[in-house]
């Protein structure tokens, strides 16, 4: 089986990220909640930003319209830059067919590296170490970035290119100001052109493979316990897949910041949405929120020593808090694995590529997608009849994260102008959907579509290396064409989206009576206050203040405390000092601070 930064299944990753989730220590969670909450990697943000007096002013009136690409440059005059991405990934091939399509468009060709073997924060170390820095860097690393001088202001460039700017409002713009009063990068996912299109969420859920809900003619599971019974229900009765690789019934991933997906569950649960950092009760009223530590609820108490029960009856991976990223992905594309929580960015676009090749077994062979391992998503709560929101069509801006200009480039103002030109619809349309002709085609009706032949290769890797280019860390679309006709991403495009559902999902779906994801899920997003979401601004805590200091003691406690709660022989035991270790974070201090910035949200 190939390992997960082997295949360019990750490049269709496009709205996932991440961009980004849920948890308390992780830096690109997903489409969903965008996040970094590591206080410790953004002491770098230290005061209210101000504009200098030589920035130029960003505004709308500053700004002309945006217009497409059309100048076809020479080979001489193509210029080569080079990008970093601190993400797994997949160099294309060398005349990519579609690279070079864009670089005689704009005139610009990017050699894309991915990280590899390593911690994202040791790998810009040792660019900044080597003094050789790329064009292009998209990352969450920024602190030694952006102190060293490192980075070229946007501000200029912001009120020069208007694809670029049109990417964000003036308002949402100046949430990437630094404390020198400079914009030096932008997340380039979860970007809505006219309306969200989404049919997937790319946020955290419980996740069980489709062929499980089938098994019990697709029954109300609504709570924790009744998630956790169907699992281990069906495990029992399937205790291998077909080609007999033995079932897991549950996992989830505790590696570095990834750890959200055990310790976030509680704020869900107890029908919070995703703030990230704490849950907001609104029983007095819109207008009178009250902060709640959802680390410390008694459905936090009943939701790990469920996982503890779990993991004692061996229905939860022994290896989870000692398994690699790259492992639980292997671990995943088995089909071995009835449920997991992550966030879908994390996992889900990688299952594509695995599920619909066949995987060999100590019993022979089979295709995952064709015997319904596809994963769908649960949104549980606590107790029956609860509100969940899981689901938020709101993502918010990370701001810790995303693609920036290094001093290193010789000529900023044409790497500006690239990001400029691949936010024109005809280079953002040969991105994501190709070449047409080869692959998709127009109807009458001027709406994009692909045959059989046609998606079938854009699930082979071999075709994507040698004629895809999504430049997938660099700014994009997701939401309607400029034509107001087609979705900006092919598998947002109805008819693109249900030819592609495997049949155990669209058989699922069905059943329940939705047509995707986000209707599966089906969370209330009613309640949602101008706060939302908080986790913008723990991202960027400075760890020099005492609540900013309380926020990095929490995320390590738990980064320690809780894989070990699960595990424990003696769970009580095993909490109490949990719970001791969470106090001594003077967590209370963070606490108030974040009903602060509540207030302050609230003018």
């Amino acid at each position: 089986m190939k390992r997960l930064k082997q295949t360019v299944a990750v490049l269709m990753v496009i709205s996932m990220l991440c961009s980004l989730g849920s948890c308390t220590t992780n830096r690109r969670k997903g489409a969903d909640r965008q996040n970094s909450p590591d206080a410790s990697k953004r002491e770098f943000i230290e005061t209210e930003p101000t504009v200098p007096t030589d920035v130029p002013v960003i505004t709308d009136a500053a700004t002309p319209s945006a217009t497409p690409v059309t100048t076809d440059y020479p080979d001489s005059e193509i210029v080569d830059f080079t990008m970093f991405i601190g993400m797994t990934g997949k160099e294309t091939d060398e005349n990519n067919k579609i690279k070079e399509l864009i670089a005689k468009r704009t005139g610009v060709r990017v050699s894309e590296t991915w990280l590899t073997n390593q911690q994202e924060s040791e790998a810009v170390s040792a660019i900044l170490a080597s003094g050789k820095l790329p064009d292009f860097i998209n990352t969450g690393e920024f602190k030694d970035l952006y102190e060293g001088g490192h980075l070229v202001a946007w501000d200029e460039y912001l009120v020069k290119y208007p694809n670029l700017k049109e990417l964000y409002s003036d308002e949402e713009w100046e949430k990437f100001r630094q404390d020198d009063g400079h914009i030096y990068w932008a997340n380039t996912f979860n970007r809505f052109y006219q309306k969200d299109t989404s049919t997937t969420t790319s946020g955290q859920a419980f996740w069980v493979q489709a062929r499980v809900l089938e098994a019990y003619g697709y029954p109300k599971i609504e709570t924790l316990d009744q998630y956790f019974d169907l699992l281990e229900k069906f495990a029992k009765e399937h205790p291998t897949l077909p080609n007999g690789t033995k079932v897991i019934p549950y996992t989830c991933i505790c590696e570095d910041w990834r750890i959200f997906g055990l310790e976030a569950p509680p704020m869900y649960l107890d029908g919070y949405p995703n703030n990230g950092c704490v849950g907001v009760n609104l029983d007095g009223g819109v207008n009178n929120p009250k902060v709640v530590d959802y680390n410390m609820s008694d459905t936090a108490k009943a939701y790990f020593k469920k996982l503890n029960e779990e993991y004692q009856k061996g229905n939860m991976y022994s290896g989870f808090a000692e398994q690699k990223y790259d492992d639980y992905i292997n671990m995943l594309g088995t089909g071995a694995v009835l449920g997991i929580c992550d966030q879908y960015w994390d996992f889900g676009y990688s299952m594509q590529f695995f599920f619909h090749n066949e995987q060999k077994g100590p019993s022979g062979t089979m295709i995952p997608s064709e015997i319904g391992c596809d994963y769908v998503p649960l949104g549980l709560v606590m107790k029956p009849g609860g509100k969940q929101q899981w689901y938020s069509s709101e993502p918010g801006i990370n701001n810790a994260s995303g693609i920036a200009v290094t001093t290193s480039c010789a000529d900023p103002d044409r790497a500006f102008k690239f990001l400029n030109d691949i936010l024109s619809q005809e280079v953002h349309d040969l991105r994501f959907w190709g070449i047409e002709g080869e692959d998709y085609l127009v109807d009458e009706k001027g709406m994009f579509y692909r045959t059989p032949e046609m998606r079938s290769k854009w699930n082979d890797d071999r075709y994507l290396a040698s004629q895809a280019c999504t430049y997938l860390y660099m700014p994009q679309w997701r939401g309607i064409s400029r034509d107001g006709k087609n979705c900006m991403m092919p598998e947002e495009q109805g008819s693109e989206y249900m030819a592609t559902l495997p049949e155990p999902v669209a058989k699922c779906f069905q059943a329940y009576g939705v047509t995707n994801y986000v209707e599966m899920i089906g969370s209330d997003t009613s309640s949602r206050g101008p706060w939302f979401p908080l986790w913008d601004w723990s991202n960027s805590l400075a760890s020099n203040t005492d609540y900013g200091k309380a926020w990095q003691d929490m995320g390590k406690c738990k980064q320690k405390w809780l894989p070990e709660v699960v595990k424990a022989k003696d769970f009580d035991k095993a909490w109490n000092d949990y719970v001791s270790a969470y106090n001594d974070c003077n967590p209370k201090v963070f606490l108030n601070e974040a009903q602060q910035e509540i207030k302050r949200r609230m003018g």
